[in-house]
């Protein structure tokens, strides 16, 4: 909440419904990623933008938050996607070069790569599309370190992180010009209110409620084979990693049926934890709908510790018998968040509609959610948009920065109605991104978020 448009005086209070960052982006994969080959171009070239900014952001303040600039490797387990990938791919270099010149395919006969299958550590995969852009971080920390230079810069009332204070309702105020956020603490009325609920949009705004629908991942940090030298490293993986195949495709778990969709980021030596997520080919009702992230589901337990090491060489330095193929690895931490899923894949930013609960474009209630997995390469600038909106009174999206705002992400009229003329998301829509590219539309992946 705050007060008036423009100028300084602003008094912000931030409503966290448990501890700072202790859902969403806290319990993510650890994975940012843009998805430049199978985006509109004009969120690709968004998503590059988000992520260049947050690079530069850790490096100029010198964020304490373990991000690598490593390069992802997105590895096709069955070929009809990986030719589809492939071919969107090779489109994106030919119509728009700049992007494309961040992408390479790799396929398993490819001499004039200087990667193979085998250097990529995926000699099983039917092909790989590389890209240039992706890192791996502990988000908890870069969140953190933000919240703590505004405590320290905007003290209160300037800046107020009101922690373990969960929204349970929100309403018009009686003067008809502010809104009232009930909390467990008492209620809080406000001129301009913005959501950041992500998957828990439409416990506020019922009408969002086949807009963004909560989706649950399930994350497992396993612990990578030791070396047959026990006082050797594990192996370090020069990548991040996806790993996506077509509903057909026979995992270790026996689950063909639904697509699978799974991210893999490093912690770093000498432990070398490999956060491994998705599964939600085995979750019940492929996680569609679950809010609670204080359970775990064994189906998808099991499927994380007994599919990684088929699909991924874990051979340590040193040693010269590749080391895929073996069997569970251990977990030493697992652990469930809510994503939000928006039924158009986008985002929603900006002023909520009348007819969605809000008051319009002057009405001083505003979204920034439904991030389909994927918010690590585009929260951070589209927060900055639609505050920028909220201040400037609705200015035009990006301006004077050369950024610019993907029009897919603005929320509008028009846009809902398009979004409700799609699958609804708990009526057999497949959750996993990649199952896009089997019905030819635009590939749409995840950057691994349980958030």
């Amino acid at each position: 909440g705050g007060g008036g448009g423009g100028g300084g005086g602003q008094r912000v209070v931030m409503l966290e419904a448990r501890e700072a960052c202790s859902g969403a982006t806290g319990r993510n994969g650890g994975h940012c990623q843009p998805m430049l080959y199978g985006s509109e171009p004009a969120v690709a070239a968004f998503e590059l933008e988000v992520f260049e900014f947050l690079e530069k952001f850790v490096e100029e303040h010198g964020v304490d938050c373990d991000w690598a600039s490593i390069g992802g490797v997105h590895a096709f387990l069955s070929d009809d996607m990986f030719q589809l990938a492939a071919a969107q791919a090779e489109k994106l270099q030919k119509s728009h070069p700049e992007l494309g010149a961040q992408v390479e395919v790799v396929r398993p006969s490819d001499a004039s790569s200087k990667y193979t299958l085998a250097s990529l550590r995926v000699p099983t995969a039917k092909g790989v599309v590389m890209q240039k852009k992706a890192a791996s971080l502990w988000p908890y920390k870069l969140v953190a370190f933000v919240l703590e230079r505004l405590i320290s810069s905007f003290p209160a009332p300037s800046f107020n992180l009101q922690t373990n204070t969960p929204a349970t309702s929100l309403a018009r105020a009686e003067d008809g010009t502010s809104w009232t956020i009930t909390t467990p603490r008492g209620s809080i009325t406000a001129r301009t209110v913005l959501l950041a609920t992500n998957g828990y949009t439409s416990h506020l705004l019922p009408a969002f409620a086949d807009l963004i629908v909560p989706v649950r991942g399930q994350i497992g940090a396993l612990l990578p084979p030791k070396p047959n030298n026990t006082a050797g490293l594990p192996a370090r993986l020069a990548h991040t990693y996806v790993f996506a195949a077509d509903p057909d495709f026979v995992s270790a778990a026996r689950a063909p049926g639904a697509p699978r969709d799974d991210y893999l980021v490093q912690r770093p030596l000498p432990t070398g934890e490999l956060i491994y997520g998705g599964g939600r080919r085995v979750a019940r009702g492929l996680g569609v709908g679950e809010w609670r992230d204080d359970e775990l589901e064994g189906g998808v337990a099991g499927y994380l510790r007994g599919n990684l090491a088929p699909v991924l060489d874990l051979t340590p330095p040193g040693e010269a018998v590749a080391r895929g193929g073996e069997g569970e690895l251990e977990a030493s931490f697992e652990w469930t968040g809510i994503m939000g899923y928006s039924r158009d894949h986008h985002a929603w930013v900006g002023p909520v509609p009348e007819r969605l609960g809000g008051g319009g474009p002057d009405g001083g209630l505003w979204i920034c959610a439904g991030y389909t997995g994927h918010g690590m390469p585009a929260a951070a600038l589209s927060a900055r948009e639609v505050v920028r909106q909220m201040v400037r009174g609705g200015a035009v999206a990006g301006e004077g920065d050369g950024v610019t705002f993907p029009g897919e992400f603005v929320l509008s009229e028009e846009r809902v109605g398009r979004a409700r003329g799609l699958p609804h998301l708990t009526q057999g829509w497949e959750t996993t991104n990649y199952t896009s590219l089997l019905g030819g539309f635009t590939l749409s992946t995840a950057d691994g978020e349980a958030s």
